[in-house]
Parts: structure tokens; sequence; C-alpha cells
């Protein structure tokens, strides 16, 4: 597998400050649970922004963010990161959206909070005079905490750039469906794929059944991510599970493994490659990041994913 350098990507969607409660022991209901603390930036958007920056991919953020102390901790931490920060929009009018999950022992999200009023202000009218600055990407990664409009704006109005999505949440993914048709690439899990298709997806034969309905629709490649099931992938001429190799000892928070897996997936389309190095690529990006408390391993680069690889 060689590496070479990638065109400019835009990622358009949430930047959240991450606060994860993580339990020492099994988790009691209803009651104070010893345990640890952390604070770090996160959200889809700026997590798969950062994930790429570290692969060294000139990209592009635009989210929203509030001007209070947040905003201000998750512009500072994007540039440090090498995110191009300029376009991100530093509002008034709401607080930098923030996101309170609960991990279990094993790191794992138990339930999650996000309070994210300002995403829904990143509308069409706030985009449209970043066209050109968004128009300059080789290829556009949307999540679906983007406003329907935004999302309607962002598809229509670059219908010749490779989109790349992430359904984010059960809430937001019906928020995808009326653009299906426009997505090359579509990341999502089992509850979000529920929730945006109508259709199970326990059995083998259901993620079949959904995944010929996606592509229907027009989604060209689909990525399920299961957490201990592994990955499904669909991408109408190939289709298969893998196990997603993690050791348990070694995951620390597993809320950044997705979006981690998506940089990946957008990092192995601007190499070209075949589906199945993108899919070893994929995993490994995800097993170097959930061995981080942040949902984006600031020790990710692609030597870490090919130490992953020779293991």
């Amino acid at each position: 597998m060689s590496f070479r350098l990638s065109p400019r990507v835009c990622v358009l969607g949430s930047a959240n400050v991450d606060i994860h409660g993580a339990a020492h022991q099994p988790l009691r209901l209803r009651d104070s649970n010893p345990g640890s603390v952390h604070v770090s930036p996160g959200g889809v958007a700026r997590n798969v922004a950062e994930n790429l920056s570290r692969l060294g991919v000139d990209c592009r953020l635009v989210t929203a963010v509030g001007k209070d102390p947040h905003g201000e901790m998750l512009l500072a931490h994007g540039r440090e990161a090498g995110i191009d920060m300029r376009f991100v929009q530093e509002l008034e009018s709401a607080p930098t959206s923030t996101y309170l999950a609960v991990l279990d022992r094993c790191g794992n999200m138990q339930v999650a909070v996000a309070d994210m009023e300002i995403m829904d202000q990143l509308t069409a009218a706030r985009l449209e005079p970043l066209r050109n600055a968004i128009g300059e990407s080789s290829l556009l990664v949307i999540d679906a905490n983007l406003p329907d409009d935004a999302l309607g704006w962002v598809v229509n109005t670059f219908p010749n750039h490779d989109v790349f999505a992430d359904t984010v949440s059960t809430a937001k993914a019906m928020r995808l469906k009326p653009y299906l048709g426009t997505l090359h690439t579509l990341k999502t899990n089992p509850a979000e794929a529920e929730a945006l298709t109508g259709f199970e997806a326990r059995t083998g034969a259901d993620l079949d059944r959904m995944a010929d309905w996606l592509h229907a629709q027009g989604v060209q490649r689909l990525f399920l991510t299961r957490a201990e099931d592994g990955l499904f992938y669909s991408t109408g001429n190939e289709r298969g599970h893998v196990t997603l190799e993690q050791d348990g000892d070694d995951v620390t928070n597993s809320t950044g493994a997705g979006d981690a897996f998506l940089a990946a997936l957008v990092y192995a389309r601007l190499q070209d490659w075949p589906l199945d190095g993108t899919l070893q690529f994929a995993g490994a990006a995800a097993q170097v990041t959930v061995e981080d408390r942040s949902p984006s391993n600031p020790a990710l680069s692609l030597t870490a994913i090919e130490r992953v690889l020779k293991l």
C-alpha cells in the first residue's frame, strides 16, 4: 500500500466540546458512579477534519461555534491540528455545541445528550458566501447535523463532487433521506440505518435488503459499522462482512472510531485504492483512534496506521 499527496477536502457539519464521563466499574443507573471525566474537542465533522489533517490531507472545516470560551478552544485546537479553520462561522446568537456522553468501563458510550442548537443556524444563506471556498475542494464530507436547507444547498450546488455522509444519530439520520441519490458514500450504524430506511438491521438478510434499498435510492457505497459485530459493506458490485480488530484492553474511548473510519474512507478514495485496501486502512485508523481518551487521537498518522497493518 503506497501513499501519495491528497487534494483538498471540505468537511461540513458539527463541532462540539465533548465531555466524556467514564465509569471505573459496571454502570449503576440512577446513582453516582466513580470514574473520570475528560473534556476534549469533538463533533463528527470536526473529528473527521482533524483525522484527515493528521493523515496529511489539506482539509477545510465549515461549521459554527459560539463567541465563547468553548468556541475559542475549538478554533485554537483546530488550527494547531492543521485544519483550515478560516471558514468556521463565529456566532453570538447561540453557545458552542456541547456533547455529554457516559461511557462504560470498556469505553463504549451508553447514553449521551447533545446541545447543538447553533447548528440550526448554519443555513444555506450562511453557506452561500462560502461557495467558492467549498467548491475548490475535490471531495465533500457532510454530517446530518446540518439543517435541511444546508444539506440541500450542498448537494445541489456541487453535483459533480463526490459527497461522503454520516448519519450521526437516529434523531438526525432522516435528514439525509431526500439526498440519498447524491451520495457517493454513506457511513452509518444499525440504529441510524434503521431510522433512515425503515428496515431492520439485525440479520444478514436484513442488511442485504437495506443495502439493496439504499442503492436503489442512489447511494453508491454503504459502510455500516456494527461495534463488536464488525462492519457490513456494500458497493453494489461487492458486499460482505469484515471484523474490525480491536484489543479490548486497548480501548479507552470508542466514540470517535466511526469518525476515524469515515476519514480513512475519504483518504482511500483520494488515493483511488481498491476496496480491500480501503477496508484494511479504515479499520486500522479506527483501531488507532480508540486507544486515546479523546475522540480524535492526536497520535493518528500514516505511520501509526502502517504499524497496525503490519501487526
